[in-house]
């Protein structure tokens, strides 16, 4: 039997729609809308929404469904104009801040979220935020530790002057181990050869990346740009085999 155009173009058209329809009542069918970071499985906020699992991939609308945390604030904090901030991307925050010395990215985002909502977050690793994002944390009632964390992780915004900042910790008498520390830590600036030279093994940095072995000499932020990946997973997977 033949078709003409008109029986085939209905045709395509219910089999098409009919599929999405399908796939929506059945469940299969999921949208960015559909995104949500894991909960807490203890403690007091048991059951809300943990930012430490805020992606990379995620955008500021994903952020703003899961946490309350309006897309523009988002946008204000990290200094994203667009029309519409709830389709940026958190990703995309590593290739606007890549020439600065500090990162902000993913962990950023996770910070911020965090102490907007007053939700507790690991604190042990370095992470920055802008000084826009500082400052509209201020009215959020953050406790002694959030406070003294913000003091001591502020960036200047992108084209302002960095102040005079006084060092997070004490400096040790003993110049070996200081130098060490600061050495052996992964920055926006540190390239494969580095880790290589710190221990990392040729096959370790494969498998976190899941690709073969880059140029030595390529930038781990620069490659996680360009290949998608979440530079602060890659960068805290290796940095756990460096501190081993």
């Amino acid at each position: 039997m033949n078709l003409t155009s008109k029986p085939l173009a209905a045709i395509i058209f219910v089999v098409f729609f009919g599929g999405i329809a399908f796939s929506t009542g059945m469940g299969w069918w999921v949208t960015e809308s559909a995104k949500q970071p894991a909960a807490y499985t203890e403690g007091e906020f048991v059951g809300q929404s943990n930012p430490a699992d805020i992606r990379g991939s995620y955008t500021f609308g994903v952020v703003e469904n899961a946490f309350g945390v309006p897309s523009k604030v988002l946008a204000q904090a990290f200094l994203i104009e667009s029309n519409s901030p709830s389709t940026f991307a958190i990703k995309g925050l590593e290739e606007i801040y890549a020439a600065n010395e500090f990162e902000i990215g993913t962990g950023s985002v996770r910070l911020f979220v965090a102490f907007y909502n007053g939700l507790p977050i690991d604190l042990t690793a370095d992470t920055y935020l802008p000084e826009n994002a500082a400052a509209l944390l201020q009215d959020r009632n953050l406790n002694a530790e959030q406070s003294a964390y913000l003091k001591t992780h502020t960036i200047p915004n992108p084209g302002n002057p960095a102040p005079e900042v006084a060092p997070t910790t004490e400096p040790s008498q003993s110049a070996a181990p200081a130098e060490t520390s600061v050495e052996n830590l992964i920055k926006g600036k540190t390239t494969f050869q580095e880790i290589l030279d710190w221990g990392v093994s040729p096959a370790m940095i494969e498998q976190v990346i899941g690709a073969p072995m880059p140029s030595p000499l390529t930038k781990i932020k620069d490659y996680c740009i360009e290949k998608g990946l979440d530079f602060e997973t890659v960068k805290a997977t290796l940095q756990a085999e460096i501190d081993k």
